[in-house]
């Protein structure tokens, strides 16, 4: 009895030690993991850099020595206050020599104008003798026809006449160009007062003052140094307009940039404030690329309100763009995509079971797992009745059927004809809602934008406890998790994620948080 209960034992132990490192979950000896309904938030992650919304470049627009300086970095400065002054008398000086050179033309003006007077008096007396002339030219004729003069002194009178006509055209013409010489002393006049009111500009200049409110967050020069603004103003001081409006100039990759949008909730942290989040929406897209050394990227504008001044200009931030959340979706660890069991090899790009990335909006609205996933979505978060989820179906299907009904070949104008139709079933869907469904819809459509999604494969464990591959249908992720759109999977079902066995691969091990693309 003693020896066939020892027996027991060391089976009963035997048996305890194949369960133990069998896995005791599985047969086989998976790690294994559950599909879980849950929010899912995906993101694009970038750097950037912290500026004010409104910051003004003050520089000189006159040359010259630097003579006084009223502020310092951090001053709080008001529009047109003082802020430095340029050494004046050089310019004091060409003042006083322009008011001189408008002195002399005026009185260059005032001669002119005397010399026109006289010229035109020279043309009232030449018309006066030519009036003499023919009084004596008529009363000579009248005494030629009596006979009482000779032919000769008609024609001395005739010819007093003409030269009498002829110094009337002498005196008209000087009075002409006295008139022309009246005006160019009048145009001298205008000349000189414009060079003394730019004279007194300049000499204006030399004080420079605050464009607008703010605070000095730059000065780039020191009492007694030159500046020369004969090419471009030179700046000398850097003005914040307000502090507690701030921004920042996030640099994203050419990749992600479809991804971003104008609203979108952004977060970022700085260096200087570790733990603490900061919170804002993307205000602006840049469609300006910068290319540096062949990397192309985009700037993205994101509010950052800073009402206790805590952030400072200059900064570098660490940006979190969200672009898309899913609440209460079905995820699946992302451990479970990268698992593959002994001996099996992932599928090439291309074939079956290989991942295949699909533009969100581009799948056909109407077919597969994704549609009903869709249709599923819209119909819980729109909180559609009945006859809405019956009509938003029809058109799901109407529009999947016209998208696979197009007969061009070409993926261009394929792609560009899809693209029409699902635009159409958006409208389609936007007719049959509400207002307050219309808004919320529109935001979903927003948030989907840029939105990819994929096919992929899982595995579980069948009845005999050996490995089965299931392809599945794949939105957004997080980092650790990934969406659950369709596939022979629901809530509560096991997913293989590892190796238990000593050897496992270092891939097959859960993800322990978010993984961002930067």
């Amino acid at each position: 009895m003693t020896l066939m209960a020892g027996a027991a034992v060391l089976v009963g132990i035997a048996g305890a030690g194949y369960w133990y490192f069998s896995g005791g979950q599985a047969p086989q000896g998976f790690r294994l993991a559950k599909i879980e309904r849950g929010d899912l938030v995906a993101a694009v992650s970038s750097t950037g850099t912290l500026n004010p919304v409104v910051s003004v470049q003050v520089g000189s627009q006159v040359s010259g020595q630097v003579k006084e300086i009223f502020v310092d970095y951090n001053s709080v400065v008001k529009k047109g206050d003082v802020i430095a002054r340029i050494d004046p008398d050089s310019f004091t000086l060409r003042v006083n020599q322009a008011m001189a050179d408008l002195e002399a033309g005026r009185a260059t003006a005032l001669t002119q104008r005397a010399n026109l007077g006289a010229l035109q008096a020279e043309v009232s007396r030449a018309q006066v003798a030519l009036a003499e002339a023919e009084r004596n030219l008529k009363r000579n004729q009248m005494l030629v026809e009596k006979g009482f003069v000779s032919q000769a002194a008609l024609e001395t009178s005739q010819a007093a006449v003409a030269t009498a006509r002829e110094q009337v055209k002498t005196a008209q013409a000087q009075r002409a160009v006295g008139e022309a010489q009246v005006k160019n002393g009048e145009a001298l006049v205008k000349q000189r007062e414009s060079q003394l009111s730019q004279a007194r500009v300049d000499l204006e200049r030399t004080t420079i003052r605050a464009p607008v409110d703010g605070i000095v967050i730059s000065r780039s020069v020191d009492a007694g140094q030159t500046v020369a603004a004969s090419l471009q103003a030179p700046t000398l001081f850097l003005i914040a307009r307000n502090l507690t409006d701030m921004q920042v100039e996030a640099s994203i990759d050419e990749s992600e940039i479809g991804r971003i949008a104008v609203g979108q909730d952004a977060t970022f942290t700085v260096d200087s404030f570790p733990g603490r989040t900061f919170r804002g929406k993307v205000t602006q897209v840049r469609k300006a690329a910068l290319v540096v050394q062949n990397v192309v990227t985009y700037t993205a504008i994101i509010s950052a309100p800073n009402p206790d001044l805590t952030l400072l200009p200059g900064m570098t931030t660490n940006v979190r763009i969200t672009v898309a959340n899913r609440e209460k979706t079905l995820k699946l660890p992302n451990a479970a995509l990268r698992y593959r069991p002994p001996g099996v090899e992932a599928p090439a790009k291309g074939q079956k079971g290989a991942p295949r990335s699909e533009a969100g909006a581009g799948a056909a609205p109407g077919g597969g797992g994704q549609g009903q996933a869709n249709r599923e979505r819209l119909v819980r978060e729109l909180g559609l009745n009945a006859e809405q989820a019956a009509k938003l179906e029809a058109i799901q299907r109407s529009t999947a059927e016209r998208i696979a009904a197009i007969s061009t070949d070409d993926p261009a104008q394929r792609k560009k004809e899809a693209a029409r139709l699902r635009a159409q079933s958006r409208s389609e869907i936007a007719a049959i809602l509400n207002d307050e469904q219309r808004t919320r819809y529109e935001t979903l459509a927003s948030e989907q934008r840029g939105v990819a999604t994929r096919t992929g494969t899982v595995w579980t464990t069948d009845a005999s406890g050996k490995p089965k591959s299931v392809n599945v249908r794949l939105g957004i992720t997080d980092g650790s998790h990934t969406e659950l759109l369709g596939g022979d999977l629901k809530e509560g079902d096991s997913v293989i994620v590892g190796n238990l066995a000593a050897g496992a691969r270092p891939e097959a091990k859960a993800s322990s948080g978010p993984r961002f693309g930067f």
